[in-house]
């Protein structure tokens, strides 16, 4: 499968592992055929099973191969978790030509990573948050501007090393390289969220299998991330252990019929359970509520105290439990902001049979770590363009006509490229 042509995005998950081909053209994607397959290998984001999980990624990967008739050798696989770790970092660096370049914008983004990461974390990401020129904060892009001082502020994201290595294990051992390893919620935005709310300021909140992940973005730039070691798996676990029913039953109650709020369910809706003796019963769909809706609280209290330092414009939901009914208007409730369900928006992706079947908070997270890995290869081909075509200029120099500073003639011809 060639790179250039086809991008692979592979979300491994606590309950499912999904992989997502889609087809560049420029800086947009069609999507052309994608794979799910039940994941029991991992917990809270950490491997605990390697052969399950890689039997997982196997079929999901194959069922992709089966119907877009490609082999896939490589894809940009997502990774969450209470093991990861952020901090912020800070730089500073002095403008020589007085006015910002991309050098200047390397350099001063350098100076902030400069900071001990101990042995057993992998730095994920650097990103940056603000950019400060002459104690001008607030600004998007540097490049380009006049001043005397450059200071950047970053956000560090860190990896436990023995997670990724078992995941990257996993990978390999079902004939996967992993082309970048990203953090989910920061694939996630890329699919869920629009302009206006990254501008504004908004909670990402992406409730997963075991965990929930929360990205903070404003002004166009993430600004904090957490993990919360509480998923949907929990719900399920409450449901089986209150109404005495098998993990697998308690499963199909909850997307069935789970409620996060009590008032909202009538006192004589009733449905059908199959017991651990395998006969069925009709139980008050009450009864379900009361056992999700104090976990769902108790949720979203922790992420209001993730969020108590920011002022948003609104929160976003996305993942499998948001489809949980009530859960929007008890997270409206808690969190003290408007709520909508985020699914995968259109933007670079291309309209088609595949793109509307995946439209569903389940598949965000992999249509995200797609986008990423599109965004990730078209900065690549612009970067490599771009050395191309200054190596022939360089075939083509010739010193006599040349009539300015050779410097000045490198800027000038990467400002029009």
């Amino acid at each position: 499968m060639g790179s250039e042509n086809y991008i692979v995005g592979l979300d491994i998950g606590t309950t499912k592992v999904c992989a997502i081909v889609g087809r560049s053209a420029g800086h947009s994607v069609e999507i052309v055929a994608y794979g799910v397959s039940p994941c029991s290998g991992l917990r809270k984001g950490v491997v605990v099973d390697m052969d399950v999980t890689v039997e997982s990624i196997k079929k999901a990967v194959e069922e992709a191969e089966a119907s877009s008739g490609l082999s896939i050798k490589a894809a940009y696989v997502g990774i969450a978790g209470s093991h990861i770790k952020c901090f912020d970092s800070y730089g500073a660096t002095g403008i020589k030509g007085k006015e910002v370049t991309k050098g200047d914008l390397a350099k001063v983004i350098d100076s902030a990573s400069s900071v001990y990461v101990p042995l057993d974390r992998d730095v994920l990401h650097i990103l940056p948050s603000d950019f400060i020129i002459d104690g001008q904060d607030g600004i998007v892009q540097p490049v380009g501007m006049s001043g005397v001082r450059l200071e950047a502020k970053v956000n560090i994201v860190t990896a436990s090393h023995s997670v990724v290595e078992n995941l990257l294990k996993c990978c390999e051992r079902a004939g996967v390289r992993a082309i970048d390893v990203v953090l989910e919620p920061v694939a996630t935005s890329r699919a869920v969220l629009n302009d206006d709310e990254l501008d504004s300021g908004v909670a990402l909140v992406d409730i997963g299998g075991g965990t929930t992940d929360i990205a903070v973005y404003k002004h166009g730039r993430l600004r904090d991330t957490s993990i919360i070691a509480i998923g949907g798996s929990h719900l399920t676990n409450d449901i089986a252990i209150g109404l005495r029913l098998s993990q697998k039953e308690a499963e199909r109650v909850k997307k069935t019929y789970g409620c996060a709020l009590a008032d909202s369910v009538g006192a004589a809706e009733e449905m059908d359970v199959a017991g651990i003796n395998g006969e069925e019963k009709k139980i008050p769909r009450r009864y379900i509520a009361e056992i999700v809706g104090p976990r769902c609280e108790e949720l979203f209290g922790l992420i209001r105290s993730e969020l108590k330092d920011h002022l948003l414009y609104c929160a976003v939901l996305t993942g499998g439990t948001s489809l949980l009914t009530g859960i929007d208007r008890l997270a409206e409730a808690a969190l003290g902001l408007p709520v909508r369900t985020g699914t995968p928006q259109r933007g670079s992706l291309s309209a088609g049979t595949v793109y509307e079947s995946l439209r569903s908070p389940v598949y965000s997270t992999c249509v995200g770590l797609m986008l990423y890995g599109l965004d990730s290869e078209y900065e690549s081909c612009i970067h490599e363009d771009v050395m191309d075509r200054v190596s022939r200029w360089f075939k083509n120099w010739r010193m006599p006509r040349i009539k300015q500073p050779f410097k000045q003639s490198i800027r000038v011809l990467t400002d029009k490229i």
